[in-house]
């Protein structure tokens, strides 16, 4: 059997999202791999159908990271245009489109449609501002509410007279603190009386949904993303807890328009659960009935919604493709209605195993992650060569669910850990926020962790072993091998060398987030000074490569030449791959593919380095 190749990775890359339904039918985005976008994707019979072409990519610019860009109203689908970013109301059978707003300074994301008054309500970005709008017919946009930092996440009751959203204030983030608002609205379409809904501890509130008139949201103000609900019937809100689980019943909301739960009538529900970064799916069918958990060979499910009384999702699994399921919340019966393709034909599937790494006498959080041994090679006697995967974010998570270029790595004879180092979501507020001021030194403590368990368990060889990462994991890997000589070499995709420059240059959205993670600068020099890699480069002993995009405006190009530039003036061994048309995260299959093909040729030779005492 011959290794899987870089190109048959790449071509494995295929995700689905945004989900949603109406009588006009499911419809969800699906990337394409060979062009790069998202294209607007039907179920047509037994089959699915992209509904539009290559030419027309569906994406959201609104806070760097978009979402929402999609909804159904009853005959027509409204999408942000990726080029313009502008809202286009589209021909549910036909694909065809016409702009709906024509407001070249803004972007538009977090799409809802409002049935009672035919409209589609969205958060409007421009010039450094957030409103919550209303579009209704030729690019008539009404504002609805304005004057906090961000919006996200508008919800409309069942007679379409009440409404609820979510705002946060600068500098946090939105997994830090953000609040619960609501409003009356009136017959037409204005808001009156709208009000702030305090959690009664402080806390992160996130989609807000009705269950016909009650309120619902996920709030972590007692420890975790619980769901609450919320009565409006007094001056003060009431907040009723509905789950007790300890767990996170949603991800970081790094996006707009994410939906890990949703009524199913009749006081019935449906909702994610995460447990050690594994997602479940739970129903119940009443107040009254206990939760029974359905579609367990599946470990992530998003864009939860409902129609005609089916549960629909975007589920993912550890061995094959996105799968956007219909699931019969009366039965749990489960029909794929599109994906779920086995990724590679004749090509074994890794799966991945789940590790704990216990506290200590210095460090009392577990860290977890997902190991995935190699298809050939290493023993007993001679364990493999060990790849360890720090996440981006890095508020972010590593999930149970197949990855085509983690496939990639076990194929050539490597082992991959993904790491749910301390600051990762999923496991509760209080390890969420253990990175407060610590980022790039608890995250690099973690990854430490997770190398020295899985090399005291035969899972590694400990002179073989590599750390590498996307963005903010692109920094931790950077950090770790200024202070550790675990590592035999290491490698960052366009990841963060400079956070200094970053924090000068950064959107919006994150313009507080590095004085959260580091600390205010003015406050902690010593500790940026000592927590910049570009300024700690001399400390480096190992091997490094460098992946960045040219276009990048998130890592701006200039931070990966400086950090090369000081790592060869002090005589470093380091590799730079440019990709003048690439952005932050590669897009172009034959980009993805260059890629993978030049880190494993780095690992490799570095591997025989190691193996010949170099």
């Amino acid at each position: 059997m011959s290794p899987l190749s870089a190109e048959q990775a790449s071509a494995a890359f295929i995700q689905r999202g945004a989900l949603t339904a109406s009588r006009a039918g499911v419809f969800w985005l699906e990337f394409d791999p060979a062009t790069g976008n998202n294209l607007l994707t039907k179920v047509k019979g037994d089959a699915s159908h992209p509904l539009t072409g290559p030419e027309f990519g569906i994406r959201s610019d609104v806070n760097g990271y978009g979402g929402g860009a999609l909804c159904a109203g009853p005959d027509a689908l409204f999408a942000v245009a990726a080029s313009g970013q502008q809202i286009h109301r589209i021909d549910p059978r036909t694909g065809a489109s016409d702009a709906l707003t024509r407001d070249p300074a803004a972007s538009f994301g977090g799409l809802v449609w409002d049935d009672g008054h035919d409209r589609v309500l969205a958060v409007r970005e421009s010039t450094g501002r957030q409103q919550l709008v209303a579009v209704q017919g030729d690019n008539k946009v009404l504002h609805l509410h304005e004057g906090e930092d961000f919006y996200s996440a508008p919800a409309l009751s069942a007679s379409g007279t009440r409404i609820a959203w979510v705002c946060w204030s600068l500098p946090d983030m939105p997994w830090v603190s953000s609040v619960l608002w609501a409003a009356d609205v009136d017959v037409d379409g204005t808001l009156v009386g709208a009000r702030c809904l305090p959690t009664p501890t402080g806390g992160s509130v996130q989609q807000p949904v009705f269950d016909g008139e009650e309120l619902q949201v996920l709030s972590d103000h007692e420890g975790w993303w619980q769901p609450w609900q919320v009565s409006l019937t007094t001056g003060q809100p009431r907040w009723t807890c509905l789950e007790a689980t300890a767990a996170d019943h949603a991800s970081a909301p790094w996006q707009l328009g994410e939906r890990h739960h949703w009524p199913l009538g009749q006081g019935g529900w449906a909702r994610v659960r995460y447990v050690c970064g594994s997602g479940e799916l739970w129903l119940t069918l009443s107040a009254e009935s206990p939760p029974v958990r359905v579609a367990t060979g599946y470990a992530d499910f998003r864009q939860l919604t409902s129609f005609n009384g089916e549960l629909y999702c975007i589920a993912r699994s550890a061995s094959r493709l996105d799968s956007v399921l219909a699931v019969n919340p009366e039965t749990g019966h489960v029909h794929t209605l599109a994906g779920g393709e086995t990724p590679f034909a004749d090509t074994p599937i890794v799966t991945p195993e789940t590790f704990r790494v216990p506290p200590s006498t210095n460090v009392r959080e577990e860290v977890s992650g997902f190991l995935y041994p190699p298809v050939e090679g290493g023993s007993e006697n001679t364990p493999p060569p060990l790849i360890l995967i720090a996440h981006g974010g890095p508020t972010s998570t590593a999930r149970p669910v197949f990855n085509p270029q983690v496939q990639f790595w076990c194929h050539h004879g490597f082992a991959v850990a993904e790491v749910n180092y301390r600051g990762s979501a999923g496991f509760g507020r209080d390890f969420r926020l253990a990175l407060a001021g610590n980022w790039g030194q608890a995250d690099v403590e973690d990854m430490e962790r997770a190398a020295d368990h899985l090399v005291a368990g035969g899972r590694g060889d400990a002179t073989r072993l590599f750390i590498q990462g996307r963005s903010s994991g692109g920094y931790t890997a950077l950090m770790a091998m200024t202070c550790s000589q675990r590592f035999r070499a290491g490698a960052s995709l366009f990841g963060v060398s400079d956070p200094a420059h970053l924090r000068e240059v950064t959107h919006r959205f994150e313009s507080g987030y590095l004085d959260w993670l580091l600390g205010p600068p003015d406050d902690f020099p010593g500790r940026w000074q000592a927590r910049t890699p570009v300024l700690q480069a001399h400390r480096i002993r190992r091997p490094l490569i460098f992946f960045q995009g040219g276009q990048d405006r998130v890592v701006v190009p200039e931070q990966t030449r400086a950090m090369v530039k000081v790592l060869e003036q002090n005589g470093q061994a380091v590799e730079l791959w440019w990709f003048d048309d690439e952005g932050h995260g590669f897009r172009q299959r034959r980009n993805q593919i260059a890629l993978l093909e030049n880190l494993l040729a780095f690992y490799r030779r570095c591997s025989q380095k190691c193996d010949d005492g170099g």
